[in-house]
């Protein structure tokens, strides 16, 4: 144990970042040299209640308080201290959804999570009045579906927030969102980083009709972008988070941020022409644009950077998971031959051999749709492995395809970036479950995608770690000092990751693949419609 670290506890020279994922709240304790020094974590599960997605308030506040206490006592149990002042902390969540409060502060509906495919209709009309894409997760879908539905509570909005911002305002009394939260929230105009005004007033002159008692801008938080000072801990709110009273108010504050921002941050991809892919159960790719698209697409989703840089986002319900059960039938294999597997060995033997297949993966077909694909637009998944009689049916190619296939939604809504928008992109950074097995994922990420494909060390340390970096950032900045300049010269300088520059063999075969791909859509439609 560093005295220096101890020292930096007492001081407070010490910066805190919780994050509320969609199944676990995590805390991060970072020290002087950005690196975590403790962490606590609780595991939380989303209800489905009333035909919604939702978390309680009490799940909220008793999740922050468990993972907080946890840290708390991972300070305490390695250093010696108890835990009473940080220099800042930060919070972020998973973004969109609903949260909606009345003038008194009460919440007036139960949160609506992102997951919540219910606001379809407010999705499409909002997309077509402003020309510009509205997923339907988006706070601004579900807030105009609620006046559709024409739901009692709306004559009594005061105040609308994400998870992050509800959590932030309890604690500081500020109603404010970072701008890349705020993104997902509403439209941002890139010149103000803020809200689009005009779209504001096409919204307001829309419900018009309805004679609401308020207008967009009275309901919505105040924006502000990486750096800035949103509010400090409030008595209250440090009995709030701290439930044993040892937690000191006063603490600064920076503004809330969304998973997608601090997901940028901890990978070091917020600079234009940079992005970065994460992959697991689903897969998404993040890039930061030099300018805007030229039109609307419905496979893109567009968000900000903690700064306000416009991001386009390529978002695939599925990646690992149809991939994951092949493996877990060959360690089902193994053990009726006898065979006693390390599951780490067996995926990595697997996805090895998939180095050796053919480039193209031999002619071999698969779709990994456990669930429903809207790039691809399919409201249902049905995995499926497809090869004629002369494709060269052997297992690295089975491997390579499954790995393949992984990617293969993600890949059309890439190639309308890079392809159709001619968009540049660097590099890109890859993180999650695919990238573990070292080399594999990597090579063939670079090889869907023609571009250079770097794994980093920290990777691993998600967005916790991400939302305290921006709070360091806010009180360690030197005048006039970006957040790119900060993270390279401050956080990341001298951490090299491991980059892979796409083969041209790999590129061409994917290419290869992808017309295989395209073409068998109609087969996993045909067994959607059948195999019910």
């Amino acid at each position: 144990m560093s005295l220096d670290v101890k020292t930096a506890i007492q001081g407070g020279k010490t910066v805190l970042g919780i994050e509320l994922g969609s199944t676990r709240i995590k805390a991060v304790l970072i020290g002087e040299d950005h690196a975590p020094i403790a962490s606590g974590s609780h595991d939380w599960e989303n209800r489905f209640e009333n035909n919604v997605w939702t978390y309680s308030v009490e799940d909220i506040w008793k999740g922050i308080q468990d993972s907080y206490q946890k840290m708390a006592s991972d300070v305490k149990e390695q250093y010696g201290v108890t835990l009473q002042t940080v220099g800042a902390i930060g919070f972020s969540a998973m973004m969109h959804g609903y949260m909606i409060f009345d003038k008194d502060g009460e919440l007036l509906v139960p949160f609506r999570t992102w997951r919540n495919n219910i606001t379809e209709q407010a999705s499409k009309e909002l997309t077509g009045l402003f020309n510009y894409h509205i997923p339907q997760r988006w706070s601004i879908a579900h807030l105009y579906q609620a006046v559709l539905n024409q739901e009692e509570h709306i004559a009594n909005i005061s105040f609308q927030t994400t998870l992050a911002g509800y959590v932030h305002w309890k604690l500081t009394g500020e109603k404010v969102l970072g701008v890349g939260e705020a993104s997902g929230v509403f439209p941002i105009d890139l010149n103000t980083k803020n809200y689009n005004q005009s779209m504001i007033n096409q919204f307001n002159e829309l419900i018009g009709p309805k004679n609401l008692p308020w207008k967009l801008e009275d309901i919505l938080p105040n924006v502000l972008g990486a750096g800035e000072s949103a509010g400090v801990l409030t008595e209250e709110g440090a009995k709030l988070l701290d439930v044993t009273g040892e937690l000191q108010a006063g603490i600064p504050l920076c503004p809330p941020e969304g998973d997608a921002g601090t997901g940028m941050v901890a990978t070091n991809s917020v600079a234009k022409r940079t992005g970065n892919v994460s992959a697991g159960t689903s897969v998404f790719a993040m890039v930061v644009l030099e300018k805007e698209l030229s039109k609307v697409y419905s496979e893109i989703d567009l968000v900000t950077t903690p700064t306000g840089n416009l991001v386009a986002m390529a978002h695939s319900n599925n990646c690992s998971s149809d991939l994951n059960a092949w493996v877990g039938l060959f360690a089902e294999y193994s053990k009726a031959m006898g065979m006693d597997v390390d599951m780490n060995q067996l995926y990595g033997t697997l996805y090895n051999l998939a180095l050796q297949g053919d480039p193209d993966a031999g002619g071999l077909l698969a779709y990994g749709y456990l669930s429903g694909e809207h790039i691809t637009h399919f409201e249902e998944g049905r995995p499926l492995f497809v090869r004629s009689s002369d494709s060269n049916f052997n297992l690295p190619n089975f491997m390579r395809v499954h790995l393949f296939t992984a990617l293969g939604a993600l890949k059309i809504g890439m190639d309308i970036l890079l392809k159709q928008e001619e968009v540049k992109l660097d590099e890109i950074l890859g993180h999650g479950g695919l990238f573990k097995t070292k080399g594999v994922g990597q090579s063939i990420m670079a090889g869907a995608l023609n571009v250079p494909v770097s794994v980093m060390e920290t990777a691993g340390e998600g967005g916790a770690w991400g939302i305290a970096l921006l709070a360091s950032y806010m009180i360690n900045k030197g005048d006039n000092e970006t957040l790119e300049e900060y993270l390279n010269q401050n956080v990341f300088a001298g951490k090299e990751g491991d980059t892979m520059s796409p083969d041209p063999k790999d590129v061409e075969g994917f290419e290869q693949f992808m017309e295989r791909y395209t073409k068998g859509l109609a087969i996993e439609r045909a067994a959607i419609d059948n195999l019910k």
